[in-house]
């Protein structure tokens, strides 16, 4: 039997190490590298206090971001952010971290047309927060077309919009799912994306399934 992998303290033995080591640890895991992690032990009263389980490495920025935006250190409060590469896995991170396993408090993200996996995994609904009708769509909606095409030009991507929206297959969408698909189209756009839509966001406008998930109880 493979025992569990260990997230062992780093030099300084910080709260925030430790997080970040779990974190990597448990993306190996879920690669299929690495053998289940256990949580860190508690470094000064610290340790693991709650997951938030996302779908992919652009919701993670995304929330990472948030964060940012709001002078926050989640792996200095205990808040690993875990992308599980889809919904579909989610029954697996529940049962490793959950009240059958870690016992680690839960959160989770997901678009509106993958919730059905969040609830068959047994999450409760008060800890599932739902984008509609993707976290994109939320980022695109609060910001509203201008500002999204003010942080392209800021990324320099607006001429590549420009030309991508002349594709035939684009010219009759709405300039709303053109940005939409825009994001999508590239490896990396969406994560850069994800992080950088959100810091553009003003406090009023942040999404509402961001803003509860990284609510403090």
């Amino acid at each position: 039997m493979t025992e569990p992998s260990s997230v062992r303290p780093s030099e300084g033995g910080s709260r925030t190490a430790e997080v970040r080591a779990f974190e990597h640890a448990v993306s190996a895991w879920a690669a299929g590298v690495a053998p289940p992690p256990v949580a860190p032990p508690p470094v000064g009263g610290g340790g693991i206090d709650t997951a938030i389980l996302v779908e992919g490495a652009s919701d993670r920025a995304a929330v990472e971001a948030l964060a940012e935006l709001h002078g926050r250190e989640l792996p200095g409060e205990g808040w690993a952010v875990l992308p599980m590469g889809g919904a579909m896995s989610i029954r697996r991170f529940v049962a490793m971290l959950g009240p059958n396993g870690m016992g680690v408090a839960l959160r989770g993200l997901c678009d509106a047309g993958e919730v059905r996996f969040f609830h068959w995994a047994g999450m409760r609904a008060s800890d599932i927060h739902v984008c509609h009708p993707d976290l994109e769509g939320e980022l695109i909606g609060a910001l509203g077309v201008r500002g999204v095409e003010e942080v392209l030009a800021g990324e320099g991507d607006l001429r590549l919009f420009r030309m991508f929206q002349q594709q035939p297959a684009q010219r009759l969408r709405p300039v709303e799912q053109q940005l939409h698909r825009f994001l999508g189209t590239t490896s990396g756009r969406k994560e850069h994306y994800g992080r950088a839509l959100v810091l553009a966001l003003p406090a009023e406008r942040v999404p509402g399934p961001l803003q509860a998930l990284l609510a403090r109880e």
